[in-house]
């Protein structure tokens, strides 16, 4: 594959775009991990916030805040940089870089979901009650039908800044599309000046982005955006 984008755009500009494109799939994989990670953990959160123990929606209020307070730059310094220094150990890039955007997904994701649950007029469940539904039923068929609608659009848009925040995880020596046109823009090597690497990799991440883009934007419309629907605060 290599050398057929050599011999199709020359050198450097073939070994340049192949390495770039080649780079992309670890930013597409880490995205996926985030995403993941940060909807198994921003549900969990989520069911926390929600529940009636008070000492739950106290810890999981103070785990949204701080991770949605501390930046995305800063917990990657913390777990890529500080942690290995300060208890002597090695932490691969990998395991550094999921686990941050992991965490900062999940403060995201479960403030967009509490909101698309707390949205739901309480006539919904009053409802339910009055056609003798259990709580857990009320809460399964009535309320998170309706807030998964509401929540789908925000969710489905929160993926694009998980890509782009995956662009600073090359400062802990992550090996994804940034650190390689990184790279490439500071070599001598001529044709591969910043002004030439830059916009080729704002055109790789704006290839990655924008169908993420338009798809929320017809899922609000087809959905009903939460603002239209009563208004969940979506982060």
């Amino acid at each position: 594959m290599k050398d057929l984008f050599v011999d199709i755009l020359g050198k450097p500009f073939g070994i340049v775009l192949f390495q770039l494109l080649d780079a992309t799939q670890f930013t597409i994989y880490l995205s996926l991990i985030a995403f993941v990670g940060g909807g198994i953990i921003g549900l969990l959160v989520t069911s926390a916030r929600m529940a009636r123990a008070k000492s739950l929606q106290r810890i999981s209020t103070a785990y949204t805040w701080l991770f949605q307070s501390v930046p995305l730059l800063m917990l990657l310094f913390l777990l890529g940089l500080g942690m290995p220094r300060l208890f002597a150990i090695n932490v691969d890039p990998w395991v550094a870089a999921s686990l941050a955007l992991t965490l900062y997904t999940s403060a995201y994701l479960s403030e967009v979901w509490r909101g698309a649950l707390v949205a739901i007029p309480h006539g919904q469940a009053e409802g339910g009650k009055a056609l003798g539904l259990t709580m857990p039923q009320i809460f399964l068929l009535i309320i998170v039908p309706q807030a998964f609608r509401l929540a789908i659009a925000p969710t489905v848009g929160f993926l694009v800044q998980i890509i782009k925040g995956t662009s600073l995880a090359y400062i802990i020596g992550f090996h994804d599309l940034m650190s390689i046109g990184k790279r490439w823009a500071n070599s001598p090597v001529p044709g591969t000046q910043p002004f030439v690497i830059f916009p080729l990799m704002a055109m790789i991440y704006f290839a990655l982005c924008f169908p993420l883009s338009v798809w929320s934007r017809r899922l609000e419309k087809r959905l009903g955006s939460s603002s239209a629907k009563g208004g969940a605060h979506a982060a």
